[in-house]
């Protein structure tokens, strides 16, 4: 039932699922398994909710996230250098140059301060989709990804259900007369939603259909990793059939499973559009995905900017230009909806009560969050120098790593 054309789009599934399978992920999959990309930096996973007061975290031991010890992390990660280059050193030097400076003088020139201020200007951007995590406090750590894989840990009932529904009814333009399906027993709501979809502007059927995506993608992982078997001398993770029925199939979800799968589709076409258009970024030779192996680490980009040209080579992509397109002020003021929309729902990943749950949540909402960052930066992006900083567009080693993590799930 999954099958033939996109709605919102000129694609249609068969195009994407031959591009993915014999083309994409192979080499997508050799990447993410490369240093750079498995370790994920995450602060203070006991963090409290800052929408409610609930301080139940998941018991069951597959819930917990074992960080690295830092020893085991490559020393070019630790460091926090970000590329091998002249221009690295020099403005290192700089750095040194001007602590030393301001300890005699703490007053900053204008030309200075606006120096400062274009290095910053990315950290606290208006284009920013994400709540950032403060990566340089003393309660972040390091967490290896292959070590911690998204799969099912026991965590759901309640604690779980109301995540997700403060994610669709506090989050999705939805009207509340049009009540969102999370158990499988509300078919009258799949009549509504769709004639909801029919009369909403494209920019709000996406958000929604970016979120079921999202969720589509999490569910499937823990189906496809179930924990099938738990006896004291062993564990056995595997597909569970029944688990991905009851979240997909069409006669047990009235209808409602195919459409979850074809908004997964939607998703994917939107993170493919930005891996397209971020390309000039990492095409310069000043940047390196710098882990301390010079070699292994050229190799990478070289990988890296191969899968990048793979996906601008996508015969299909979506047409990011009808987003925002009407009279300029509404357009303005819709997209700032659509940012302070995601951006609340990045902050509700810290109400996951399972950890591993958390983490992989938090990652992949940042991956989706960097994509529209990308998107909405398409003029930054075209005016981006071959040589030299990018003051105008900058990704933070966080959002690379979870920009094609995320993906990487999809």
């Amino acid at each position: 039932q999954v099958t033939g054309h996109l709605d919102d789009c000129t694609c249609d599934v068969e195009t994407i699922d031959a591009f993915n399978n014999y083309k994409l992920f192979p080499r997508l999959n050799e990447l993410l398994e490369n240093d750079y990309f498995r370790y994920y930096k995450v602060v203070n996973l006991k963090k409290p909710c800052p929408f409610w007061d609930d301080n139940s975290h998941c018991g069951v031991r597959d819930c917990a996230v074992k960080p690295c010890p830092s020893d085991e992390v490559p020393d070019g990660i630790r460091s926090g250098s970000y590329k091998y280059s002249e221009e690295a050193s020099n403005l290192a030097e700089e750095c040194e140059e001007a602590k030393r400076l301001g300890a005699v003088d703490g007053s900053l020139s204008k030309e200075t301060q606006q120096a400062v201020l274009q290095w910053t200007r990315h950290d606290d951007s208006s284009d920013s989709f994400c709540e950032a995590d403060d990566i340089y406090s003393p309660d972040a750590e390091y967490v290896d990804l292959l070590l911690n894989p998204e799969r099912y840990t026991g965590y759901k009932g309640p604690d779980a259900w109301k995540i997700w529904n403060s994610i669709y009814e506090e989050n999705c333009f939805k009207p509340q007369n049009v009540k969102r399906p999370l158990t499988s027993g509300r078919g009258e709501s799949f009549i509504y939603l769709t004639k909801w979809f029919s009369s909403v502007c494209v920019e709000k059927r996406a958000f929604y259909k970016l979120i079921s995506g999202l969720h589509a993608s999490i569910n499937i992982h823990l189906s496809a990793r179930y924990l099938l078997q738990d006896t004291w001398s062993e564990k056995k993770w595997g597909p569970n059939v029944t688990e991905f029925q009851q979240r997909f199939d069409e006669v047990i979800t009235r209808g409602e499973g195919p459409r979850r799968l074809k908004n997964l589709y939607f998703l994917y076409l939107i993170e493919l559009r930005a891996l397209s258009k971020v390309l000039p970024f990492f095409e310069r030779p000043g940047f390196q995905l710098y882990t301390g192996n010079k070699s292994h680490d050229a190799e990478m980009k070289n990988l890296l900017l191969e899968i990048l040209h793979l996906a601008k080579s996508f015969p299909l992509h979506f047409d990011e230009n009808s987003f925002f397109a009407g009279n300029k002020k509404e357009a303005a003021k819709l997209k700032e909806e659509f940012r302070l929309h995601f951006k609340n729902i990045s902050k509700i990943m810290d109400c996951v009560g399972c950890f591993k749950c958390r983490l992989w949540g938090k990652l992949q909402t940042q991956g989706l969050g960097t994509a529209l960052k990308i998107l909405f930066s398409e003029n930054l992006i075209e005016k981006i120098p071959e040589s030299g900083p990018s003051y105008g567009f900058q990704l933070t080693r966080q959002e690379i790593v979870a920009l094609f993590n995320a993906f990487g799930r999809l």
